[in-house]
């Protein structure tokens, strides 16, 4: 059994450890608050609030961008700007992300037979959830903002099983087709109308903390279709424009545009069973 000296020495460490963080205790129940609270401003979809006058949406605004400083200066990581600034130079970028995100909408309602409208899209698609709050985070990772940006994409990561970084770069009319298992690292770049299925990984060929300031993610160009479990990997690898990869490929070498990239596996079907050693006894 533990001794007491043991436990006061433990007690001492871990009382130094939770007095020394870069965050107060409300940074991450507020940064999830506040994504919650932006998706209720741009979709009424999410929100009880209905805003009946310019004012009114102006206020909100004035609020945001309060709240923001508020979550900002909980941060004890010294930072380029002052809060303020950061939060103005933040809110000034919401009119064109809004305009973004109804593209994504539309585009993910004209590329899926099942959707039945652009509210569905927007209520119950958790690809265009996860797109939705990867360009709010991007913002700040552009303004240089520390680990804000990843607890609000790693808080999409919870709710949606997708993992996009914040510093990936990705275009207009962005289509995440289910979307369960997708991985989109830091230095990825995306074009316009790209589409991507469950499982996909667009990640780097070596994980070594010096590549840090280094692309180390592919380059994917406009009207790319990348199928399930497709694993694209490395900084020098490009997808050429109007190029389809198919499901469960393995790329880590650049494709021209305009081309089929296919996996061929071998599926072997027995028409009749002639003996009981024929039975295969899958346990699942």
């Amino acid at each position: 059994m533990t001794n007491n000296n043991e436990i006061k020495q433990f007690s001492k460490r871990l009382l130094e450890k939770r007095q020394t963080p870069f965050c107060n205790l409300s940074l991450r129940s507020g940064a999830h608050n506040y994504v919650e609270e932006l998706l209720e401003f741009l979709f009424p979809h999410f929100a009880e609030k209905i805003y009946y006058s310019e004012i009114e949406v102006e206020a909100k605004l004035v609020l945001l961008k309060r709240n923001l400083v508020t979550i900002l200066k909980a941060i004890k990581i010294d930072m380029p700007f002052e809060p303020k600034d950061i939060a103005e130079a933040f809110i000034l970028k919401i009119p064109d992300v809004h305009d973004n995100l109804w593209n994504d909408a539309e585009s993910i309602f004209k590329g899926d037979p099942a959707a039945e409208s652009i509210d569905e899209v927007i209520l119950a698609y958790p690809g265009f959830l996860a797109i939705t709050i990867f360009r709010i985070s991007n913002i700040l990772y552009n303004l240089n903002v520390p680990i804000l940006p990843r607890i609000f994409s790693e808080y999409a990561h919870q709710i949606t099983g997708i993992d996009i970084h914040p510093g990936a770069q990705i275009g207009e009319s962005f289509f995440i087709d289910h979307g369960t298992g997708i991985v989109i690292g830091e230095t990825t770049l995306i074009g316009n109308n790209v589409k991507i299925y469950q499982g996909v990984t667009l990640g780097a060929l070596s994980v070594d903390k010096n590549l840090h300031n280094t692309k180390r993610h592919p380059t994917i160009e406009d009207n790319v279709v990348i199928y399930a479990q497709a694993v694209i990997l490395g900084g020098k690898t490009t997808i050429g424009k109007n190029s389809i990869i198919g499901g469960n490929v393995w790329l880590t070498e650049s494709v021209p545009p305009n081309s089929i990239v296919y996996h061929k596996s071998e599926v072997k079907v027995k028409n009749t069973i002639k003996n009981e050693d024929d039975f295969f006894d899958f346990v699942i």
